[in-house]
């Protein structure tokens, strides 16, 4: 029997495995790691299967890091086991009621929605991620085990809090005892927040990265860091971090795009390229007489520079094919989360604030 795996990980994705995988792969201590396929998807039993492979799998780090090119290779060897809720789940619960200390997870955008089979009274493939993991708890706590840290990686706000609200939700749709909910509520339920671009796939598994990689995690009490790395910073709040994620490096992708169609540049365009000329030097003016000033505004100069100064470098990087064409798409939708809340956040602290080139896109994102 392969050895315990205390954590345990619904996804499959090249992200988790350059990210999450490759982190307890070389932190502190060594993690061992049961991957879970959620969706089914039987076009990746390959890759499931190859993410145990004794010898681990290769992830790439390419791009630039503090000036310099780095082009290298890591090896992954933290999943020693891979399973799918589709065929596995006899051996799943006993995974999570008898192994698991920690869950984590990172099902996609729609990851959370309710599906009509959440309500059935056992485990379906048909449910959604937190209703399986309600199913899951439900069998660890009437096993008589401790609670669990969760630790939800989705691209969500509050992550954890949302990730609690709907586990709790369906709970009560299942007709939970009060033991039940009590001790799901003692689980502890992380928001986090995390990022790295993680270009291309290898066959039949590894991943492309990029050099820069965060797992932000939001302190609360009984909360440890999963793992000790550089990536993994425990933070008092992720507002900062989320501001700067936001407000520099996808307000810069899409004012990037804005000017692209403005200067009717070649459909095939490709960011680091774009730097080059007068796109990037449109970018360059706007940080510095805008994005900048307004987080300065709001107290937040310092990281800001910071945090502008690495994601050049992102947008630089000479092995990463990153098309405008692809940041463009949902334009006026990312002009409002990503550019007009930005000038509303900063004119809440100083009503005024000129931002002329910023304005200029919200306006031209206004139908006529």
């Amino acid at each position: 029997m392969p050895a315990p795996t205390p954590v345990v990980q619904f996804g499959t994705s090249r992200f988790l495995q350059a990210h999450a995988d490759l982190f307890f792969s070389e932190g502190t201590p060594e993690g061992a790691i049961t991957v879970v396929q959620s969706s089914g998807d039987p076009s990746r039993a390959g890759r499931l299967g190859a993410l145990a492979a004794p010898g681990g799998y290769p992830v790439l780090i390419r791009g630039i890091e503090e000036g310099a090119v780095v082009d290298e290779e890591r090896r992954v060897h933290s999943v020693k086991r891979t399973l799918s809720t589709a065929s596995d789940w006899a051996e799943l619960s006993r995974i999570v009621t008898e192994e698991a200390e920690v869950i984590l997870s990172n099902t996609g955008d729609a990851g959370y929605d309710p599906k009509p089979a959440d309500t059935a009274a056992a485990p379906e493939q048909a449910m959604s991620y937190p209703a399986k993991l309600f199913h899951l708890l439900k069998a660890r706590h009437a096993a008589g085990k401790a609670p669990l840290t969760i630790f939800p990686m989705e691209l969500i706000p509050d992550n954890g809090h949302v990730l609690k609200a709907r586990v709790l939700d369906i709970a009560a749709q299942q007709g939970a005892d009060s033991a039940l909910t009590g001790w799901l509520g003692t689980c502890i339920w992380a928001n986090s927040l995390v990022d790295r671009i993680v270009s291309a796939p290898l066959d039949p598994v590894g991943a492309v990265a990029e050099p820069y990689a965060l797992w932000a995690i939001e302190a609360q009490p009984g909360l440890d860091a999963p793992v000790t790395h550089p990536s993994v910073r425990m933070v008092d709040s992720l507002e900062t971090i989320e501001r700067l994620k936001l407000h520099i490096l996808n307000l810069g992708h899409t004012a990037m795009a804005a000017y692209w169609q403005q200067a009717g540049a070649a459909p095939d365009a490709i960011v680091r390229d774009l730097l080059e000329g007068p796109v990037g030097d449109r970018l360059a003016r706007v940080m510095e007489e805008e994005v900048i000033p307004g987080f300065a505004a709001r107290g937040m100069e310092e990281e800001a520079r910071a945090y502008l100064a690495v994601t050049l470098e992102r947008f630089a990087n000479p092995f990463l094919d990153h098309r405008i064409a692809d940041i463009a798409q949902n334009h006026p939708q990312k002009i409002e989360r990503r550019i007009a809340a930005f000038l509303s956040w900063v004119r809440a602290a100083q009503p005024g604030f000129a931002a002329p080139a910023l304005d200029a896109i919200c306006a031209a994102a206004v139908p006529a």
